[in-house]
């Protein structure tokens, strides 16, 4: 019995050696192949934002809102928090007028450590813009692309000082353009995003994948509304920021023409109705008895096509011209009253109330 064992042993040990010899290949399937731990090469990038991140942040400051305590006087405590972007190496930093509205001093703090106290230039409730100026030198400032036209769509990145935890960053794409009529800020218009924009987050830089600037973030749907929403934010865009940034600093303040009057969208309905082939303009329903308006010889129905030749469209189109004409000067508008064309001069007014 243990011969037998013995020699199936030795035959199976003969016919492995034999099957190695025949077959070579089995030998370096019986071998592990060596782990590999180089690096996998792929043609395909890694998605980061890192570069406008890096290009952005450094122009982004925290603002600190700070009030004199009501029982001392001379005792300063901070009462809210922002943020600022630097838009110019002469120290102009934009804010939110609703950051730093009450303040009774206002402190920007850069990123690189340095903290200054903030001179309030100017500020307009309107666009939600106040303008700050600091002493200082060798200041980051934002990058600024006038040609870059927000799209909808289009990726963003919102950098801000949230609860002051320090700069944080958040992404999303810009949801619309051009949201005027919102009730808590008026008549301008506005960038959407879905971009996470929270206490703390406002005045700071809403800017694309390329770290320029878009917009400066001013507030949430929820935080203006108290309606519980998600998604839905809204930036003040780079273009009307700059506008209102120069206006502040020439004057301290936004100075808007006024010419008062109340009107209606014309369409092609109505134009038949007032029996007037031009489509084109706006329908006077209302006058402020003692504007610029009624003075110059307004009336109501009178239908207004053109602004110091400037073709009229609608009463969104009317605002943003007479806003920029200067009080004191005497502008010609064509009107149409009974199928007839008839020119107007009217004296431009500053705008009651800076409003």
């Amino acid at each position: 019995m243990l011969a037998f064992i013995r020699r199936s042993i030795l035959l199976g040990i003969v016919t492995a050696v034999v099957l190695l010899v025949v077959f070579p290949e089995l030998r370096t399937k019986m071998i592990q192949p060596k782990v590999s731990l180089t690096t996998i090469q792929t043609d395909q990038p890694q998605l980061s934002y890192n570069f406008a991140v890096r290009r952005a942040s450094p122009a982004v400051v925290n603002i600190y809102n700070r009030r004199y305590n009501a029982e001392d006087r001379l005792k300063l405590s901070t009462q809210g928090l922002g943020s600022g972007v630097i838009m110019s190496d002469k120290g102009y930093i934009v804010t939110n007028y609703h950051v730093v509205a009450k303040a009774d001093q206002v402190i920007a703090a850069l990123q690189d450590g340095r903290i200054f106290t903030a001179q309030l230039i100017g500020k307009d409730q309107r666009t939600d813009i106040a303008v700050l100026k600091i002493q200082a030198e060798n200041l980051p400032v934002i990058p600024l692309s006038p040609d870059y036209k927000p799209a909808v769509g289009d990726v963003v990145l919102a950098i801000g000082n949230p609860y002051n935890l320090g700069q944080t960053t958040t992404y999303g794409i810009i949801s619309a353009t051009g949201r005027s009529g919102m009730s808590f800020y008026g008549r301008q218009d506005f960038l959407q995003t879905d971009a996470a924009i929270n206490d703390g987050n406002s005045g700071g830089a809403l800017v694309n994948t390329r770290g320029e600037l878009v917009g400066i973030n001013t507030a949430s749907y929820q935080q203006t509304t108290d309606i519980e929403t998600y998604g839905i934010s809204f930036a003040i865009p780079y273009e009307l920021t700059q506008k209102i940034m120069n206006k502040l600093i020439a004057d301290g303040r936004v100075i808007r023409g006024y010419i008062g009057i109340e009107a209606r969208d014309i369409n092609p309905v109505m134009a038949r109705l007032y029996d007037a082939e031009q489509v084109s303009g706006i329908i006077v329903m209302g006058m402020d008895p003692n504007g610029p308006a009624a003075k110059a010889g307004f009336k109501v129905q009178d239908i207004l096509i053109e602004i110091d030749g400037k073709k009229v469209t609608d009463r969104r189109n009317v605002l943003d011209i007479v806003t920029e004409l200067r009080p004191g000067n005497s502008v010609e508008m064509k009107v149409l009253r009974n199928g007839q064309v008839t020119t107007l001069s009217v004296l431009i007014a500053d705008e009651p109330n800076g409003y």
